[in-house]
């Protein structure tokens, strides 16, 4: 299970270019920095009830629900931790996708059965857990066909961190009201805050506190509590609205650029901050990257993908240059008889 773990922070070593870790920029936005720095006077004392209602009331409102539908996590990662504590008979995990869900399951002892591609779940699956948009295909699902597999007596778990990178977050579940649904988000992506780890769950009262059954008293910190406020406030909605459309323009442009070069396919329709491309003699081509500087993330550590495969994050074009020359180069080459 130790390929399970591997992700692209992984890929992303120091000095290199780095299109293997899905951050927009490298560091919060200056208005954020200075709403978490004020908040640095309030690290004498504990996370205060105060902090948490204010944070909760803010994601309620910009999701249009009720702050008891809200509970903070410290990244969306730890709302898969936190899974095993729903007790689930059977969880089904769509594949390829983001693989701590299966970890924590397994890790547990939950029997997991994985859904492939296309096939269907399990009628007994009384947990199931698919990502919207889905990493690493960057496919994004339409809303209807997610809810139909809600049903009573299983919790529906729909990973939605790359969700404020969709223009008009269509197809989000976030507000919708289905038996056991639960969806989880994440600040890591948009608001370039890996180093926090910040995010939210939101679900029905009784879910929730399921979900936080093994948690200790304080599990979220101030500056966590802080973020979380600041980024579903009005106007930061706004920023990541405006940001998403800008994505849109980036990754339709890589994507033309990169399906032009011999032999790389690119997955579409792609609707997250990156994008899945396969390419001949895959793991060839993503050494031969990081030997000329660039990070790539590998692919055949998600279930169903293979070294051929290799997930690429979206940036602005005018930092594409050095991997679309490079990637030109090796991909002829390795066609080349």
């Amino acid at each position: 299970m130790s390929d399970l773990r591997h992700h692209g922070d992984v890929d992303a070593a120091p000095g290199l270019q780095d299109f293997a870790v899905n951050v927009r920029g490298s560091a919060p936005p200056t208005w954020l920095r200075e709403r978490l720095a004020e908040a640095l006077g309030r690290l004498g004392t504990y996370p205060s009830a105060l902090d948490d209602s204010r944070a909760r009331e803010a994601v309620a409102a910009r999701h249009g629900r009720d702050p008891d539908d809200v509970l903070v996590l410290n990244g969306a990662a730890e709302g898969f931790a936190l899974l095993p504590a729903l007790a689930p008979r059977l969880a089904a995990v769509l594949h390829p996708s983001f693989t701590e869900p299966e970890v924590a399951l397994r890790t547990a002892g939950v029997p997991v059965h994985r859904v492939m591609h296309r096939d269907p779940v399990p009628d007994d699956a009384d947990l199931v857990v698919l990502g919207n948009p889905t990493n690493p295909t960057s496919e994004l699902h339409p809303a209807a066909t997610i809810s139909a597999l809600a049903r009573p007596g299983r919790v529906l778990v729909v990973d939605e961190a790359f969700m404020d990178a969709v223009p008009g977050e269509r197809e989000s579940l976030a507000g919708a009201d289905l038996p056991g649904l639960l969806v989880l988000r994440s600040l890591t992506k948009t608001w370039a805050l890996p180093g926090l780890r910040a995010g939210y769950a939101l679900g029905a009262p009784d879910l929730l506190r399921r979900l936080a059954t093994h948690r200790p008293h304080w599990p979220v910190g101030t500056l966590v509590l802080e973020a979380v406020t600041a980024c579903a406030e009005p106007h930061a909605v706004e920023e990541a609205a405006a940001a998403a459309r800008e994505l849109e323009d980036h990754r339709a442009w890589l994507a033309k650029q990169l399906g032009d070069l011999p032999g790389v396919h690119v997955h579409e329709p792609a609707a997250a901050p990156f994008l899945l491309i396969e390419v001949p003699n895959g793991e060839h081509v993503r050494l031969a990257l990081r030997q000329r500087g660039i990070a790539v993330r590998r692919g055949d550590t998600f279930p169903g993908l293979s070294t051929d495969h290799l997930r690429v994050a979206v940036r602005e074009p005018a930092r594409c240059a050095d991997l679309l020359a490079a990637l030109a180069e090796l991909t002829t080459e390795v066609r080349t008889p």
